[in-house]
């Protein structure tokens, strides 16, 4: 079980419970932060590159990935 609490706090933000994280090699890490084993891996454009997701809920993530990824790749601290 993920440390819910520990990744929430270390996304790059949240959005409808669902946690968005860059990392290291440009791809972005999404939890279900309510279901954690709902997760899913994009690429920089919104493309799936893996998940344990449904094909419904993977549109809803990547609709909401592609409307906020703004606010993913700025610092807004």
């Amino acid at each position: 079980m993920p440390d819910i609490a520990s990744i929430a706090g270390s996304a790059g933000m949240i959005v409808n419970g669902y946690a968005f994280t860059n990392t290291d090699d440009g791809h972005v890490k999404v939890l279900n932060l309510n279901a954690p084993e709902s997760a899913l891996v994009l690429d920089h454009d919104g493309n799936v590159l893996e998940t344990s997701m449904d094909d419904m809920e993977v549109g809803i993530v990547q609709e909401y990935y592609r409307n906020n990824k703004e606010f993913l790749e700025t610092d807004h601290a």
